[in-house]
C-alpha cells in the first residue's frame, strides 16, 4: 500500500492540574491539553529522507553573549532536530517487528508556538506530533496509550531526559485525563508499559482556570527531575511520602471536579504547590508567580517543571486583578482553551 504523499499533524501544549510531579514516581495526576499552543509536524514524500530544521535550529548569529544565553535557555543546545531524529528512530524500531513499512522516503519539518522550557511540554508535543504524522504517512495505527509510552521512551531511553508519562498521555488522548501510574495499574500493552487513564467529563471548574508563564523563567525539565529522581531512588522518605500525597491530591481533585466543587479544587491546587516547595529548591521567579497570583485572589501551582503556573480565580474581576499583577512581573496570562466542540477523546 503506498504511503500518503503529505501529512500534517499537531499536538497541543499540556498543563498539569494536580498530582505532578508524581507521574514520574508511580503516582497519579490530572492534566489537560492547552489548545492555545501547539507543535505542528509535516511529512511529505521525498526522494531521500530529509529532516528540515526550524529557524531556531538554524540560528548561529547573535547580537551579544546575553542574547546567545537567552536563546540557549529557551531552545537548548540542539533545538528540535534531535527530537525529530529520535522520534523517527523509535517509530521505526517499534514498527519493524509489527508492520511492514512501505519503502517511501519523506522530508519532515516542524513548527511550534509553545513557550519553550516553561513546563508546558513543548518537547513532547513535537515528538507526539511527529509520531502522528509518521502514522498518517505510513498508515500505521498506534493506540493513544501506547503512543504516549513510546513518546516517553524517546525522551528517556534515546535522549536521556528524565520525565514522566503525564504530558504524553494528555497529548495523545487530547482530553482532561485522570492518570493512575501506581504499580498495580501499570501493565504491558503492545511492547510498552502503560497505566490506567480516565478521560473526565466537562466540569464547571474548568471555566475558572487561568494559565500564566514567563519566558525569562525558562528551565529545562531535566533540571528538576534529575534531582528528585536521585532522591526517590535512594529512598528519601520526604520525597517518597510526598509522591503518595500528590497522588491523593489527584484523586481528591477528580472528585471535586465531578461535583463542580471549584473551591475545593482551588485548595488542592494550592496544597499541591506547597508540598512541592518542601521537596524542591524552586527558582525565586517561579515562586513569585505563584505568590502574586495568590495575593490577588487566585490559587496557583506549577503547570510542569516550572516557569508556567495554572490556577483558579472565582470570577472575572479576580481574573483581571491577577492578570494585571502578573504582567507587572513579566508574565503572559491567558484563559486556557481546554476542549474543542469539534473533537472527541481518542479511544484507548
Amino acid at each position: 500500500m503506498p504511503a500518503n504523499t503529505s501529512i500534517t499533524s499537531r499536538a497541543f501544549a499540556r498543563a498539569g492540574l494536580l498530582g505532578n510531579p508524581s507521574d514520574g514516581y508511580h503516582g497519579k495526576a490530572i492534566g489537560f491539553p492547552v489548545r492555545n499552543f501547539c507543535a505542528m509536524v509535516s511529512v511529505d514524500s521525498s526522494p531521500l529522507l530529509r529532516i528540515n530544521p526550524s529557524n531556531a535550529d538554524l540560528r548561529i548569529e547573535f547580537e551579544s553573549l546575553e542574547e546567545f544565553s537567552s536563546h540557549v535557555d529557551n531552545f537548548g543546545y540542539y533545538g528540535g532536530v534531535r527530537l525529530i531524529k529520535a522520534s523517527i528512530k523509535r517509530f521505526h524500531t517499534w514498527c519493524r517487528d509489527r508492520v511492514e513499512l512501505p519503502q517511501h522516503n519523506f522530508s519532515i519539518q516542524y513548527h511550534t508556538n509553545i513557550p519553550r522550557s516553561v513546563g508546558l511540554a513543548g518537547s513532547s508535543a513535537i515528538i507526539t506530533a511527529t509520531f502522528r504524522a509518521l502514522c498518517g504517512f505510513y498508515r500505521v495505527e498506534i493506540p493513544p496509550d501506547v503512543q504516549a509510552s513510546l513518546v516517553l521512551s524517546v525522551e528517556k531511553d534515546l535522549l536521556g531526559i528524565s520525565a514522566g508519562l503525564m504530558d504524553r498521555v494528555v497529548q495523545s488522548i487530547e482530553d482532561v485525563v485522570f492518570m493512575d501510574f501506581s504499580p498495580q495499574s501499570m501493565h504491558t500493552k503492545e511492547g510498552v508499559t502503560v497505566g490506567e487513564y480516565q478521560p473526565l467529563e466537562p466540569s464547571e471548574c474548568e471555566q475558572e482556570l487561568f494559565l500564566a508563564w514567563a519566558s525569562n523563567a525558562a528551565e529545562p525539565t531535566e533540571v528538576l527531575h534529575n534531582r528528585l529522581q536521585a532522591r526517590f531512588q535512594n529512598g528519601d522518605s520526604e520525597v517518597v511520602d510526598a509522591m503518595l500525597k500528590f497522588a491523593e491530591f489527584a484523586e481528591q481533585g477528580r472528585l471535586a471536579m465531578q461535583r463542580n466543587d471549584c473551591r475545593e479544587l482551588g485548595k488542592l491546587i494550592d496544597a499541591n504547590f506547597d508540598l512541592r516547595a518542601t521537596i524542591c529548591k524552586l527558582p525565586r521567579l517561579h515562586q513569585l508567580m505563584v505568590e502574586v497570583a495568590r495575593q490577588h485572589g487566585g490559587t496557583a501551582k506549577f503547570c510542569g517543571s516550572g516557569g508556567a503556573i495554572i490556577g483558579t480565580v472565582p470570577d472575572d474581576l479576580t481574573f483581571n486583578k491577577v492578570v494585571k499583577a502578573l504582567k507587572q512581573i513579566g508574565c503572559e496570562v491567558i484563559r486556557p482553551e481546554i476542549r474543542s466542540p469539534a473533537s472527541s477523546p481518542r479511544s484507548l
